[in-house]
């Protein structure tokens, strides 16, 4: 099921043994765009402490009741690596974190279709050429992302350098099944005239490129491509219709059929030359 991120911000989190705090970010992996953790503000249970919640510890949100249960006990959580507030998150504290609650590292596994994870090992290989050994990623900081700080991100054409703005990030919306970033939901703005309320929706694949320092995004899609697209309401449940229609209208391979669901997009370091995705 897929859900606006937004919606979800404030939800309560309920450990075994009593309230955790509520959902107040989240942190996505920029190399394949899916939610690593739930950033909980634990109000003034731990004195304001910062706590990170793997979904691997979430049960299924109750969303009428607006609350999500965590595998976990309070004194699990309260024990838990401590987090600098302001402090990127490492790699070397996601290990803690994964030691200490027993997470498996998402980092040495692979996404299959359907949002299941397999260590690279055991994948099935009906041919060795579909499934290369992966490459090892060196060791060091993750390129962790909260949804939070992206949006209001500008987006813009890397194919039209002359009229290249095409609106900004307004949201994100998410699987839930398996925390996959699927769209980011895109504000035109005032750069088309006329569409200055249009809402639409841009998948993670069709990115080229992110400049964090400049909060901005390129993509690999023309603003009269855009500009035409299937307007998006946010009122309206994403369903495998309107996603088969966004996907016939870019005439792009729909995730949904790949036989290993690995996300393709690649950011820039800060620059302006985005890398081609998708």
């Amino acid at each position: 099921m897929c859900r606006i991120t937004s919606t979800i911000l404030g939800y309560r989190l309920s450990a075994t043994n009593g309230e955790l705090g509520h959902v107040k970010d989240f942190y996505f992996d920029d190399n394949t765009w899916t939610i690593r953790y739930l950033v909980v503000d634990t109000g003034g249970w731990l004195s304001g402490r910062k706590v990170l919640i793997s979904p691997q510890s979430l049960g299924e949100p109750d969303w009428d009741a607006h609350s999500v249960p965590v595998f976990l006990t309070k004194e699990q959580v309260e024990r838990s690596p401590s987090i600098e507030s302001d402090a990127p998150v490492s790699r070397q504290h996601e290990e803690k974190l994964a030691a200490y609650y027993d997470w498996p590292t998402y980092w040495d596994q692979v996404i299959l279709p359907g949002g299941g994870m397999m260590p690279p090992a055991i994948i099935p290989r009906e041919h060795p050429e579909d499934h290369p050994k992966p490459t090892p990623k060196p060791r060091g900081d993750p390129n962790l992302r909260s949804v939070n700080e992206v949006v209001g991100y500008h987006i813009d054409s890397q194919i039209d350098a002359d009229e290249s703005r095409i609106g900004y990030v307004e949201d994100f919306i998410a699987e839930t099944d398996n925390w996959a970033i699927r769209y980011m939901m895109v504000a035109t703005g005032h750069w088309f005239p006329g569409l200055s309320g249009k809402r639409t929706l841009i998948a993670p694949a069709w990115i080229a490129g992110v400049s964090w320092k400049d909060h901005q995004v390129w993509v690999n899609l023309t603003p009269d491509e855009v500009k035409n697209s299937p307007e998006y309401d946010p009122a309206t449940p994403i369903n495998r219709e309107l996603e088969t229609k966004l996907y016939d209208y870019y005439r792009r391979p729909k995730y949904w059929q790949r036989r290993v669901d690995t996300p393709t997009t690649r950011q820039s370091a800060d620059t302006r030359g985005p890398t081609t995705a998708g």
